[in-house]
């Protein structure tokens, strides 16, 4: 397996792996950090981003390399060179490619085209780095995946869809309660109960935040406008949303000791109070930290050759 597109090309032992090797990296940060000595390794941004490229850069200079972050604006992508050129091209110079933009199509296209590892660190329908580090903090602070139920309460978007692909693979239950409409994608929802199936998990999809929420070890939230949505969709989500907000009496319908995970960064008051994100059921920071371990266990399997993919 050379590149990590989305959650569900991996096997549910290189989840396993990833995991493990993430809390290896945890307790010592610089355990590998000859790994990449005297190489590159390209982050293409085109979308903001925080903890995804400061744990990429991080991760990359723990083991050892030379992070290169560019964007749009830096390469010939916008003068018109094709995705492929550029894809053969950076792999004469780098060691892998790390690549944050829209079109699930432009990654495929460039994973097919290179021949260093490639990692999706966020498209339009999968985020699968942000996944690594949901489940390695759901195993920290809630115990084994196959043991748990996580409510997923908002929309169904390119974070719901790589949870609830890893919790799938790790044999665990996802609840997802979306409005109407905003579900995840069909297709993506009907590989993951598939994946479900194999692996003693499941997917329940409804629309009633308080049935998700019941004996929930876990509440997991995103916001409620994702980059690359219009503006003007802000209104109508606003009032669609507001049932589905994350509050205290959503959270007493989980299981005593349940724990609040969201990607990052959130909007206080929307599809969150500030109680709660700030509140001692809150992990968030430590979901975020986790990025960082996560990113430095993916890069180290993929440059080691150590990913099977699914079968």
């Amino acid at each position: 397996m050379k590149d990590l597109l989305r959650t569900a090309h991996l096997s549910r032992d290189d989840l396993e792996l990833l995991l493990e090797l993430a809390r290896r990296f945890k307790e010592r940060p610089t355990q590998h950090r000859t790994e990449l000595s005297n190489q590159t390794v390209v982050l293409y941004f085109n979308k903001p981003s925080t903890r995804t490229r400061v744990s990429m850069c991080t991760a990359v200079a723990r083991l050892g390399g030379i992070p290169l972050t560019v964007g749009p604006t830096e390469l010939q992508l916008g003068r018109g060179e094709s995705i492929e050129d550029t894809a053969r091209t950076i792999s004469r110079y780098a060691r892998a490619f790390v690549i944050r933009t829209y079109r699930d199509e432009d990654v495929a296209r460039f994973a097919q085209a290179a021949t260093i590892p490639v990692i999706n660190a966020l498209t339009d329908q999968h985020h699968p780095c942000q996944s690594l580090a949901d489940l390695l903090t759901l195993q920290e602070h809630c115990g084994p995946i196959d043991t748990l139920r996580v409510a997923y309460v908002g929309a169904g978007n390119n974070v719901c869809h790589s949870l609830m692909e890893g919790i799938a693979l790790m044999g665990g239950t996802v609840a997802i309660a979306t409005p109407e409409g905003y579900g995840p994608d069909p297709e993506l929802l009907g590989e993951a109960r598939a994946l479900a199936g194999r692996h003693g998990g499941v997917i329940e999809v409804g629309h009633d935040p308080g049935a998700a929420a019941a004996g929930a070890h876990a509440i997991y939230t995103d916001v409620w406008l994702s980059m690359g949505d219009p503006e003007e969709e802000r209104a109508r989500r606003l009032e669609r949303f507001a049932p589905f907000q994350v509050d205290d009496a959503l959270m007493a319908r989980a299981r005593p000791g349940a724990r609040f995970l969201h990607c990052l960064p959130d909007h206080p008051g929307e599809e969150v109070t500030a109680e709660v994100v700030s509140g001692p059921a809150s992990v968030v920071f430590d979901q975020a930290e986790n990025r960082l371990h996560t990113a430095a266990a993916l890069l180290y399997a993929l440059l080691r050759d150590r990913l099977r993919g699914a079968a």
